[in-house]
């Protein structure tokens, strides 16, 4: 029987690393929008009710949906999370897999966040389980993200790191059915984890630019953050590279070091990037969350962590 709502925070929270499938440039484009019968680790899902119907059985431990790359497609991600509803329950004995977006805005500044209110809300209000920041910049940026992604009744943080939450009332009840739960019990736990220690929201960072080094460790720093990146595609356009240099020059490599470490700092889930062939390293080293090239690799993860949650 599930815990909780999000299994992603359930098994980080029991200590096990998570793995997710679904790309960053959202789903390849098909005139009739067919579904697929697995995701890949490179595409987004094709956002349909059916397609939900066929990922709810998904060996993945959270789905990405990319925003950021792909198209806005809002219409389409409540019918893919209505389709996962409907599919489930997991496996795991959870209603849906959770579903974590990029979402399109840039963290650049407190201000530009704050203009991009509506994107959160919007993708929020659809029923997904969690937002990934991209281009987090600074850590007023950050904060702006996480008020944005809050209820004002919920308190934890106000005042010590956080200003009081801006998500408003109206879509409560649709995002509430998608999660199971009534309307009461959806604005309790759709808060941040693990600031919140019930929250089944997980908000991701990812660091991924000059103008963020600086800022690394206090973007770490906010309270409400539950994993965290240093993009390495974006970092090395950044820094001047034309393609991701293979390996690593020793400025990347210190970079990831930077964000792992204020990660361990902060109490943060560090996403690993940094593609090394020995998987029980890499999660012996700090990695907590995983982009998933196959059910395999995912697999020897759970197995050599000796998980226990069924798939």
């Amino acid at each position: 029987m599930a815990q909780r709502i999000n299994r992603a925070i359930e098994l980080l929270a029991g200590g096990q690393p998570i793995y997710y499938t679904g790309g960053h440039t959202g789903s390849p484009w098909t005139a009739d929008r067919r579904p697929s019968a697995a995701l890949t680790a490179h595409d987004s899902p094709v956002l349909t009710h059916e397609q939900g119907t066929i990922d709810a059985a998904t060996w993945a431990d959270y789905i990405n949906v990319g925003f950021e790359h792909g198209a806005y497609d809002l219409a389409g991600l409540q019918l893919y999370l209505g389709g996962l509803a409907d599919g489930g329950p997991t496996a795991s004995g959870h209603r849906t897999p959770p579903v974590i977006v990029e979402a399109p805005v840039g963290g650049y500044s407190r201000e530009v966040v704050w203009a991009n209110l509506w994107q959160f809300q919007q993708i929020l209000g659809r029923g997904a389980h969690g937002i990934m920041l991209c281009q987090a910049t600074t850590a007023d940026a950050v904060r702006a993200f996480v008020e944005a992604c809050r209820y004002p009744v919920n308190r934890l943080g106000v005042g010590a790191g956080l200003g009081v939450g801006m998500r408003g009332v109206g879509s409560e009840r649709s995002a509430a059915h998608i999660w199971g739960v009534d309307r009461a019990t959806y604005l309790a736990k759709a808060d941040p984890w693990p600031l919140n220690p019930d929250g089944e929201l997980l908000l991701g960072v990812k660091i991924e630019s000059q103008a963020a080094i600086p800022h690394i460790e206090e973007i770490l720093a906010v309270p409400g953050i539950g994993y965290a990146e240093m993009g390495p595609g974006d970092m090395s356009l950044s820094l001047g590279y034309r393609s991701l240099p293979n390996p690593w020059p020793d400025e990347m490599v210190e970079l990831d070091r930077r964000v792992q470490a204020a990660c361990r700092e902060y109490g943060v889930a560090f996403h690993w990037t940094h593609v090394i062939d020995d998987l029980p390293a890499m999660i012996d080293r700090g990695g907590q969350v995983f982009t998933c090239p196959s059910p395999d690799f995912a697999a020897a993860g759970r197995a050599y962590t000796k998980r226990t949650m069924p798939v």
